[in-house]
C-alpha cells in the first residue's frame, strides 16, 4: 500500500505531459487488483508448518530457523514467525526468544493433558450436536468411516488421519460451539503424532467399529451414548510413541 501512495503521489506532481509526450509520462498503477488476503497467508503456513512437525518432516529436537522457514514456503518471515508463535502455544515447538526455536519432544505430560482436553470437547460436541445431525450429516460420517477403512486397509495412514478428521468434524461443526472448536484447532495437532502411531498399529484397527459405534448412536439419538463414545475414542490415545 505505501508502494501504491507512493506512485499516486508521484503521478499527481509529474509534470504536465506536453502534446507529442503520448503516455510516456504515465505511471502504470493497477486498480483491480484484489489485495492479498493476510490471514488466508497466515492459516495457510500455519497449517504448512503444523503437517510438517506432525508428519516427521521436522523431527523433535530440531532447530527451526525463521529465515529459512520463510525462503521454504516462498513467503516472508512475518506469516512464519506469526505461525510459529501459534505452534508454541499449541506446544508443538518450544520458543526460546532471541536463540532459537525447535520442534518439541513428545512429552507425556503435555500430551496427557492435550489428549484429556481434546476428548472431553469432542465429547461435548457430539452431545450437543446429535439432537441437530441431519442425514446429510450422518451420510457425510459414514462417507468419511469408509474411506477411512479403506486407507488402513491399504496402509495410507496420511489418507486415514484426513477422514478421520472429517468424521469428527461433522458433530464439532454442527454443535457450532466456536469455543470448543478453538481449543480442538490448538490441541488438536499435539495428538497428530500419536494418531500415527495408533494408526500403524493393532489398536487403530479397532477405530472403524468406534467410528460404527458413534454414527450408530447419533442416527439413533442416543446422546447419552454418542457423547461416550466420542469421549473414550480419543481418551484412549497413548501418550507415547513407544
Amino acid at each position: 500500500m505505501q508502494y501504491i501512495a507512493y506512485c499516486r503521489h508521484s503521478v499527481k506532481n509529474l509534470p504536465a505531459p506536453g502534446p507529442d509526450a503520448g503516455t510516456m509520462g504515465r505511471v502504470p498503477v493497477p486498480t483491480d487488483r484484489p489485495p492479498v488476503d493476510r490471514s488466508l497467508l497466515r492459516d495457510d503456513v500455519y497449517r504448512r508448518l503444523r503437517d510438517a512437525i506432525t508428519d516427521g518432516t521436522f523431527a523433535p529436537g530440531e532447530q527451526l530457523r525463521d529465515g529459512e522457514l520463510a525462503t521454504w514456503l516462498g513467503v516472508s518471515r512475518t506469516p512464519v514467525r506469526e505461525a510459529l508463535l501459534r505452534l508454541a502455544q499449541g506446544g508443538l515447538v518450544v520458543a526460546r526468544p532471541g536463540r532459537s526455536t525447535v520442534v518439541s519432544s513428545l512429552d507425556d505430560r503435555a500430551t496427557r493433558d492435550a489428549r484429556d482436553v481434546v476428548a472431553a470437547m469432542h465429547e461435548l460436541a457430539v452431545r450437543e450436536a446429535v439432537s441437530h445431525l441431519t442425514a446429510f450429516d450422518l451420510d457425510s460420517m459414514r462417507d468419511a468411516a469408509r474411506r477411512f477403512s479403506d486407507a488402513l486397509d491399504a496402509g495410507d495412514i496420511d489418507a486415514a488421519l484426513r477422514a478421520d478428521d472429517e468424521l469428527h468434524s461433522v458433530p464439532v461443526t454442527v454443535a457450532g460451539n466456536r469455543a470448543a472448536a478453538t481449543v480442538l484447532e490448538q490441541y488438536m495437532p499435539v495428538l497428530r503424532r500419536i494418531e500415527r502411531v495408533r494408526f500403524a498399529s493393532a489398536d487403530g484397527r479397532r477405530s472403524p467399529d468406534r467410528h460404527e459405534e458413534l454414527i450408530r448412536r447419533c442416527a439413533a439419538g442416543d446422546v447419552d451414548g454418542a457423547a461416550a463414545v466420542a469421549f473414550d475414542t480419543w481418551h484412549t490415545l497413548p501418550t507415547t510413541a513407544d
